[in-house]
């Protein structure tokens, strides 16, 4: 197998001209001259290649056990661009060498081990991919058209600002049975960033260990299935903005951190609108703080059948934080959950509002909005659902279609209900005592 990786052609026209090309040429691929090693031909043609970095501009190309590193600062391993695709199996990638813009590493994939832009497609199949370096993501892709497909691949960074994987401006990238792991800061193990991205993971384990690391950040649409995801240090999953996660039969843990936050931080990352977290089975759990943390932003919540554990007995906080316009930055979210058992409180601030829907057999345990705080808090319960009171709650408006109050077990707490709110017009501005010796009871709301 030729050392320089180019196409069959060109592989015919350097032997007959004695001539190797250390430059990028339209069409095929060609290793960079960073480094003269001095290798002999024998070392070459054997069975396994040492290369240096590839570049690919257009053109077709497929490799095979291939070990191929970079060290050089700003330079990856493997780049292709130009519509170019670039097919590998059963190889070794490895990047060292910082990078000189965060900023351009984050965006456009500067100093990545694997990139794909303009329009380039990589595949890599059975291989390793391991970066040490500051601002070295493992495998990125940018640009619309742009796409990566992994399978039975290996990540691994050491350095801060190195994500695993990571798709910006509408890049795309698909993963099965993916393996990642982040030591350093800021390095989510699944990402997308600026201009939005597309991730899809099918199985593997992620894990991070660094502050600011969680196991999914996104300023696009990720969505991921049967996976294993734990962070150490930081979140389990962030949302920015009007972007979205969808995980389906994952175990996912947020070790010293709230579980799943969703905020907008106007950093012009992600565009201003509505951050949704959907979860189908699986599991979550958060180990400091809330389960559910929404701060300067609408957002959306779909649970289901998840087996959900918030150590710190809060199961969702909205409120305003450092982020946004101070007096207007609290957070607006709906929680609709179904087939779910949910434990812990729910609280709220007087900027943010909060709307809890129970379906199809939800039960929740818990006090909401104890303090009397909410901006506005809204309890929906269907006849299936039910709730487990520990706490004086207050709340804007109930609804519950269960036509006799049962599916409340008071504990001997009182509901507090606004008296003004249109929609608790049903409870006819009564007292009900409920079966545990608890009661509903109006108020006027002075918030």
């Amino acid at each position: 197998m030729n050392k320089y990786l180019v196409s069959r052609n060109v592989v015919a026209l350097l032997l007959a001209t004695s001539i190797i090309t250390l430059t990028t040429l339209a069409g095929c691929g060609c290793l960079s001259d960073s480094d003269s090693s001095g290798e002999s031909e024998s070392d070459r043609t054997s069975a396994s290649i040492t290369t240096k970095a590839y570049a690919q501009s257009g053109g077709t190309s497929a490799q095979a056990t291939q070990v191929i590193t970079a060290s050089n600062p700003d330079e990856s391993s493997i780049k292709v661009t130009d519509g170019g695709t670039f097919t590998l199996s059963d190889s070794t990638i490895r990047k060292t060498g910082n990078t000189s813009s965060i900023e351009n590493s984050d965006f456009y994939g500067l100093n990545a081990a694997v990139l794909a832009d303009s329009c380039s497609k990589v595949k890599l199949t059975n291989c390793t991919v391991s970066t040490s370096a500051n601002g070295s993501n493992a495998v990125f892709a940018t640009g619309t058209g742009s796409s990566i497909i992994l399978s039975d691949v290996e990540i691994k960074t050491t350095g801060d600002g190195s994500r695993g994987v990571d798709a910006t401006f509408t890049g795309n990238i698909t993963c099965t049975d993916v393996d990642i792991s982040t030591e350093g800061q800021h390095c989510a193990a699944i990402a997308t960033d600026r201009g939005s991205g597309t991730v899809t993971v099918k199985g593997g384990t992620m894990n991070t260990v660094g502050e600011g690391s969680p196991g999914i950040y996104s300023t696009g649409v990720i969505k991921v299935s049967k996976a294993v995801i734990t962070s150490i240090r930081s979140e389990a999953a962030v949302i920015e903005g009007r972007n979205s996660i969808t995980i389906t039969n994952v175990t996912l843990s947020g070790a010293k951190k709230c579980g799943v936050m969703l905020y907008q931080n106007f950093s012009g990352d992600a565009e201003v609108g509505t951050s949704i977290f959907k979860m189908n089975g699986g599991s979550l759990m958060a180990g400091v703080g809330p389960l559910f943390y929404i701060t300067n932003t609408d957002s959306v919540i779909e649970l289901k059948g998840a087996d959900l554990t918030a150590t710190s007995g809060t199961l969702l906080t909205a409120s305003a934080d450092k982020w946004g316009n101070t007096g207007s930055n609290g957070g607006v979210v709906t929680l609709k959950a179904e087939e779910e058992v949910l434990n812990g409180d729910i609280t709220c601030d007087n900027l943010s509002s909060v709307t809890v829907i129970l379906e199809n057999g939800t039960s929740l345990t818990g006090a909401i909005n104890a303090n009397n705080t909410a901006g506005s808090i809204v309890l929906t319960l269907d006849s299936t659902s039910s709730w487990d009171v520990t706490g004086t709650s207050y709340l804007t408006s109930l609804i519950d279609k269960g036509p006799t109050l049962a599916n409340i077990k008071d504990n001997g707490y009182t509901i507090y209900y606004d008296a003004d709110e249109s929609t608790n017009s049903w409870l006819k501005g009564r007292t009900y005592t409920l079966t545990g010796g608890g009661k509903i009871t109006p108020f006027t709301c002075s918030v």
